[in-house]
């Protein structure tokens, strides 16, 4: 499989967007909007419908989902604990960590439900949609947690007006009660979620200024390397640890190696930190997903 060839939509997206914003009259001021849409009802319905329209069989997946959060779990605490690693720690600066640790551990689940769906089908779709509707909600967390504390502000307020949250536990509540979207329905969600991926990578593209990596290079980094190197060989260490089947242990893999989310940037602008410096980030790791996926796949599996 050409990996670079299945994230060349989404790095183009993002492309789109900073020649637009720069280059047309279309500036900061019309992407400011752009963003507030996708945060608070694009990406909430499609993160709502990816997690409804899959059925969860918590019991044949138990392995893997403990994989999955053991692996997530070690993505936060080894993102957290950044601004104390030797060397390292002393060239972070404490509010730009808080609004960037996020990019170590969170997925871009758009790139995870097409890579599954590839690599083992209806089979390998419904492993991912496992692993994201268990793990959205953790690192949803883990994201805001930071952010809120650093800032000062509730972190229980802050979880519960986050529109991401709110849309996993409904997706989960709905999901486990045995809701689907109305057949009716399901054109209008599915093209509100194709208008969330175009217009959140190029609202991340609108927001990039690839000067304000230069400034954290030691961050950038180490939120990078966590979520490139280390996370990868993390799962390939509890696949073996869980036996996981040959296609659960395909899954996990891909997981691991996918590129950071690219909400990232919006949760980021929103709360109140530098978007720009965290676009840039999630550019770069999508430049590096074309990497840590055949990494994972290729070399680890």
């Amino acid at each position: 499989m050409n990996y670079a060839l299945l994230l060349f939509p989404d790095f183009s997206l993002i492309l789109c967007g900073y020649l637009v914003c720069r280059y047309t009259a279309l500036n900061r001021t019309v992407w400011e909007q752009v963003e507030s849409l996708v945060y608070y009802f694009l990406f909430p319905v499609l993160l709502f419908h990816s997690i409804v329209k899959s059925p969860l069989d918590l019991g044949a997946t138990s392995s893997l989902i403990a994989a999955g959060l053991l692996m997530g779990v070690a993505g936060i605490a080894l993102s957290y604990s950044l601004p104390w690693w030797p060397w390292l720690g002393r060239h972070i600066d404490g509010r730009e960590h808080a609004g960037s640790a996020q990019v170590a551990f969170r997925f871009n689940s758009f790139i995870a439900l097409a890579l599954a769906e590839r690599l083992a089908g209806a089979q390998g779709l419904l492993l991912i949609a496992v692993l994201i509707g268990v793990c959205v909600p953790l690192f949803n967390v883990g994201a805001v947690w930071p952010m809120a504390r650093h800032a000062k502000t509730g972190f229980a307020g802050a979880l519960l007006r986050n529109p991401l949250i709110i849309a996993t536990a409904l997706g989960l509540a709905a999901n486990l009660a045995g809701f689907s979207v109305p057949q009716w329905l399901e054109p209008t969600v599915v093209r509100i979620g194709a208008a969330s991926l175009a217009l959140g990578l190029m609202a991340a593209g609108a927001g990039m200024q690839f000067g304000a990596l230069a400034r954290a290079k030691a961050l950038a980094a180490g939120v990078l390397g966590i979520r490139h190197i280390v996370l990868p060989l993390v799962a390939m260490g509890l696949a073996r640890l869980f036996k996981l089947d040959a296609v659960q242990t395909t899954v996990l893999l891909a997981f691991s190696g996918l590129p950071t989310a690219s909400s990232c940037y919006v949760l980021a602008a929103r709360m109140g930190y530098d978007g720009s410096y965290v676009a840039g980030l999630v550019t770069l790791s999508t430049l590096l997903g074309a990497v840590s996926l055949p990494f994972a796949l290729g070399v680890l599996r």
